[in-house]
């Protein structure tokens, strides 16, 4: 047995490795933009979804700030050649089908009863509802809603939670979307020929667990690697340890906080990291989901305001996140007024220790340039800023944008 391996690393190297491990900012490679797009989803693991669309949904913003070749066909495209999937992560998100048996894990539990579902079980619909798709193929929810409700009991609400149960304990899989809907159909008709569908054994799927978190965070608690995640906590604790005892893993101290990483984890370190440019993040990405592992790391305390109500907002109903010089420094409440090509910039707030106005307001109109082209829109309108200084200066960036 060896010794296990603990380091101590600053808190800028912390978060030097962890943008480096989410890939972000983006980095030269080879292949095509669909490639890409696979790619960055597998190295992830995980691509949340969401239906907010006052700029690109959360799941297309995501993969941009990876591959800035990335396209929304894409995902349709993936689906269609069954290299990703939807189903439960923290959230709903899109996984990388080379992972789909690790889904198995929640389905058996829901199945056999040892997770509880979300909605009381109706036996009754759901057996109808898989007899209907198996005989017509893929149905929407809509679909079942012609049904005559009132001697049936087959209002919406009771089929949509069928649905649910269905794809959630792995009967049913979503084959496609159409307009944002989702359509469903038999997992056997929906799975590639040869997946392998075999249940992991628990020890499996704590080691997949935390190897898929720390490839693609770089360092991880172990209730960062368990997050929302029921019935595991123990054996991920007792796997970290082992591989920890066995040269798999390191400990890396950041202050005062111990961490682990993979063992070859310093490594990564050695690569440059682009701190000029501006990433404009997500509320839902990758890197920010763990709201608590953000103020550790990065000082930075975010909330999503759309949640709050407006009177109590600070920020915005849609504050983005932006990323500098290695750090986040500042919130940009945005709206995409497609049918107008008027991008808004409702509110951006700098924090406290971003002084250098000119030369982040240079590094942001470049991105923003890029951002608005992505969210279809060719104009912009800057409504106000704190400090109410930088509004001048990103306006006066803005314009010599466009004047090179």
């Amino acid at each position: 047995m060896m010794s296990p391996i603990t380091e101590t690393i600053s808190k800028t190297q912390a978060r030097k490795l962890v943008l480096l491990s989410q890939q972000i900012p983006t980095s030269k490679s080879n292949g095509t933009a669909l490639n890409k797009t696979l790619s960055a989803i597998e190295h992830l693991g995980y691509i949340q979804i969401d239906t907010i669309s006052v700029i690109q949904r959360a799941h297309h913003h995501t993969l941009w700030n990876r591959n800035p070749k990335y396209q929304p066909d894409h995902i349709d495209q993936l689906l269609a050649d069954k290299k990703i999937f939807e189903y439960w992560s923290h959230a709903a998100a899109y996984l990388p089908m080379c992972d789909y048996r690790y889904s198995l894990v929640r389905k058996h539990e829901l199945a056999k009863g040892i997770q509880k579902h979300w909605f009381d079980r109706d036996e009754s619909i759901m057996s109808e509802i898989l007899r209907r798709i198996e005989r017509e193929g893929p149905l929407m929810a809509r679909d079942f809603e012609k049904t005559n409700s009132n001697k049936s009991g087959w209002g919406s609400h009771p089929i949509k939670r069928a649905l649910i149960s269905l794809f959630m304990q792995g009967d049913l899989m979503i084959s496609s979307r159409k307009d944002f809907h989702k359509v469903y159909d038999l997992t056997e008709r929906v799975l590639p020929t040869g997946i392998d569908t075999s249940l992991p054994s628990e020890k499996e799927y704590a080691r997949f667990l935390i190897s898929q978190f720390l490839k693609a965070n770089g360092l991880a608690l172990p209730p960062e690697i368990t997050y929302l995640l029921k019935n595991i906590k123990p054996i991920v604790v007792q796997t970290l340890n082992e591989m920890l005892e066995n040269g798999e893993l390191m400990k890396l101290n950041v202050g005062k906080t111990s961490y682990y990483a993979m063992a070859d984890s310093l490594e990564l370190l050695k690569k440059p990291l682009s701190r000029s440019k501006v990433k404009i993040l997500s509320p839902f990405d990758n890197l920010l989901i763990q709201r608590k592992r953000m103020q550790a790391l990065f000082d930075f305390d975010y909330q999503l305001e759309c949640y709050v109500p407006a009177a109590k907002r600070q920020y915005g109903y849609f504050s983005l996140p932006v990323l500098w010089d290695g750090k986040l420094l500042a919130r940009m409440d945005c709206k995409a007024e497609r049918k107008e090509d008027l991008f808004h910039i409702l509110n951006i707030v700098l924090e406290d220790g971003l002084k250098k106005y000119e030369a982040f307001a240079s590094a942001l109109a470049k991105e923003l340039s890029a951002f608005m082209r992505f969210n279809d829109c060719k104009h912009i309108k800057i409504h106000q800023s704190t400090p109410a200084i930088f509004k001048q200066e990103l306006e006066k960036s803005m314009e010599m944008g466009t004047q090179r």
